[in-house]
């Protein structure tokens, strides 16, 4: 695309794409989202495991992804016991006490804790630095746009990273959710590695993968630190070169 710069000069950039993508399940719009336009099955997935819409992709009968007029929507078919159970949901939602927030159904669970984590790896200060630079390495999309958030799973040992990036942070961190799912790839066994702040969305979603570990070159809410602490996560922001802070149980890092 054309632009014009600073110094009067016109020249060509890569920008960054988004578009409304509805996630529609079992014929029902749930969600809308801004995202980028890629990976959107990882999306999907990510969202319905980390929303608590199923519990493991099998419960997923059947995922497309339609173009649609002003976007594209993403069809998901439940199982019967997932579909049931997201129709209760639904039925909830309809009801006066509903505080609205996010689609979910009371102030209780917007402050939800997944589960407790049983942390199964620990890293390196090293390990932590190398994360980091792996995450800026992998990120095709943003040397491109400089426009994009990435998240990425740092496995000890792998010499690659499962990332994936979007215009959205909470998207990034679904499709990664997804990507992993699809792969057979345990959160567990790595760290999820971020390029954004750490909300308290990010640690629950953290959780849902079942990392023990999350590290952002931003810096976390003091909501985040909280429920990061309650869920047994190690919690590490500011992560820029060697330098890093972390902010809840420690012991997820070893000297």
């Amino acid at each position: 695309m054309p632009r014009l710069t600073s110094h009067g000069t016109q020249d060509e950039r890569v920008i960054a794409e988004e578009c409304p993508v509805a996630l529609v399940f079992d014929g029902t719009t749930l969600a809308v989202l801004m995202a980028t336009p890629s990976n959107l099955a990882d999306l999907a997935l990510g969202f319905s495991l980390t929303e608590g819409i199923i519990d493991d992709a099998g419960e997923i009968d059947d995922l497309s992804v339609v173009t649609a007029a002003g976007g594209i929507e993403v069809r998901t078919w439940l199982r019967p016991r997932a579909g049931r159970l997201l129709k209760d949901r639904r039925r909830r939602l309809v009801g006066p006490t509903g505080c609205g927030l996010c689609g979910i159904e009371s102030l209780a669970e917007a402050n939800r804790i997944n589960r407790i984590i049983q942390r199964q790896i620990s890293l390196t200060p090293d390990q932590i630095r190398a994360s980091i630079e792996q995450l800026g390495t992998a990120q095709i999309l943003n040397h491109a746009t400089r426009a994009t958030h990435a998240a990425g799973l740092f496995r000890p040992g792998h010499h690659d990273m499962i990332l994936r990036e979007d215009v959205g942070r909470h998207n990034a961190l679904d499709k990664l959710a997804g990507a992993l799912a699809s792969q057979g790839v345990s959160g567990r066994s790595g760290a999820v590695i971020l390029t954004s702040r750490i909300s308290v969305e990010m640690v629950q979603k953290t959780a849902a993968i079942g990392a023990g570990i999350v590290v952002a070159v931003s810096a976390p809410t003091a909501l985040a630190i909280r429920t990061a602490e309650a869920s047994g996560l190690t919690l590490i922001g500011i992560a820029r070169g060697s330098d890093f802070e972390i902010f809840s149980h420690p012991a997820g890092v070893y000297r």
